[in-house]
């Protein structure tokens, strides 16, 4: 499975690990994924969504119902 965010998109990134001697190496940095469940109670179900740790701050400012609305006309099946 790929570790992207199905809210925000976020997806690992590269960049360089520095040793102590400064020698460079590529490395990947991961987004903090989380699988979490939520109840929608307009439809009286489960949905299970991969997010970030921003995207449950995101959701708890805007609301689940307006989030998932913004996902389904993205085309994300929830």
């Amino acid at each position: 499975m790929a570790r992207v965010c199905q809210v925000t998109g976020r997806k690992p990134v590269v960049g360089h690990k520095v040793s102590f001697s400064n020698k460079k190496s590529l490395r990947r940095f991961c987004p903090n994924l989380q699988t979490k469940r939520f109840f929608l109670a307009e439809e009286d179900r489960w949905i299970t969504i991969k997010l970030t740790a921003d995207a449950m701050r995101t959701i708890n400012k805007n609301g689940l119902m307006a989030t998932v609305k913004i996902l389904r006309a993205k085309g994300v099946s929830l």
